[in-house]
């Protein structure tokens, strides 16, 4: 139709509701929040009520700016907060548990609004037989434990090749031992405390189950209190099999199950047989290598000769695979072009057709 041209405004939606976890709480509430600020959008946060330190400080920072508090706020509150705030908004984010995000997405689905929903992972790492067996132990340690395992995108299996399985997890073992506790002084050391006691139980339970069904502690495997926190060190386990806690439901903590392989389809098969799909790592001699593998991996980000780079870099667009999520990449240009609908304004610059121009005889 050369006489139509059309022109596309970009229609922030008027009020998302943002409702965010206990692991990094300040960081999830603002990775959202600021896109959507930013897109005309006004927000309304609902943080989780396990990690609650934030919120007044984070509250009287947003009310001393008068232009952000009218757009703006925050609420407290546990899930009935949250479903009644959905019930409130045009467009909801959510990060936390597939459980949860399964209910978020029920309920938005019934209102006809849009959810976007960042849920669990079950990160798999492949190292392949080239790979350098320090940088192989560095990187697994790192991705696994970092944050005390407690984000999305903690590498939470680790595959192995055969050749290099021995050599890698004697030295993994070593550089496990080596990392130290913030306690008792919290301005010294890398791993903190498990959060809370219900992550505590996940934790030990996941343990007991592995060491039940055969598995072995290569390192750490108890949690320990220091001045009323529980901590637990960096924790190898080797024998691992498929049927077990640990290698099917999230972890969320330094818990490093480790599996040798014979072939990389084998590899590819192990890394794929999971209900989650949030991200990977792929470590090999040279970054072609690694690629050829990432490529048939089902996961929305993979780190190439890394791990866990997501929580670095955040250009990259992605989507969550499986169960691991869905709606609009957080990250990339998208993170902002997701609160904004496309409304289309289709101009005629002729005549306008006549009832009969569809008249039975001039088909």
């Amino acid at each position: 139709l050369p006489h139509i041209r059309y022109e596309t405004n970009l229609v922030p939606y008027a009020l998302v509701a943002d409702i965010t976890p206990w692991n990094f709480p300040l960081t999830l509430a603002l990775i959202d929040v600021i896109p959507a600020l930013l897109a005309g959008c006004a927000v309304i946060v609902k943080p989780s009520e396990v990690t609650p330190r934030f919120i007044d400080p984070l509250m009287k920072s947003i009310e001393a700016v008068p232009e952000l508090h009218t757009v703006l706020r925050i609420v407290q509150g546990g899930g009935e907060t949250g479903a009644a705030l959905i019930d409130l908004a045009d467009a909801v984010c959510f990060t936390g548990s597939v459980a949860t995000g399964r209910k978020v997405g029920m309920q938005a689905m019934t209102n006809f609004i849009p959810a976007f929903l960042e849920l669990g992972g079950k990160d798999p790492l492949i190292i392949l037989d080239s790979a350098d067996i320090d940088k192989a132990a560095t990187l697994a340690l790192r991705a696994s434990c970092i944050g005390t395992g407690h984000a999305c995108q903690s590498i939470e299996r680790v595959y192995v090749a055969r050749s290099i399985y021995d050599a890698v997890r004697t030295r993994l073992i070593e550089k496990a031992g080596d990392v130290a506790f913030n306690a008792p002084d919290r301005h010294k050391g890398i791993l903190g405390p498990i959060i809370f006691d219900q992550q505590v139980e996940i934790l030990r339970g996941q343990i007991k189950d592995a060491v039940a069904k055969g598995a072995t502690i290569e390192s750490g495997g108890a949690i320990v209190d220091i001045d009323g926190g529980s901590y637990l060190a960096p924790t190898v386990l080797t024998g691992v099999t498929p049927d077990m806690k640990v290698m099917t439901d999230e972890t969320f903590g330094p818990i490093i199950p480790l599996i040798p392989f014979d072939s990389v389809e084998e590899a590819i098969a192990m890394a794929n047989e999971s209900e989650f799909g949030l991200s990977a790592a792929v470590l090999a001699a040279t970054e072609e290598e690694a690629i050829a593998v990432a490529g048939q991996l089902e996961a929305g980000a993979i780190s190439i000769n890394d791990g866990g780079l997501t929580s670095m870099f955040h250009g990259a667009e992605k989507n969550s695979f499986k169960k691991s999520g869905m709606g609009g990449s957080r990250m990339g240009p998208m993170g902002l072009r997701r609160f904004l609908r496309a409304q289309s304004l289709l101009i005629n610059t002729g005549d306008a057709l006549p009832i009969t121009a569809f008249a039975e005889e001039n088909v």
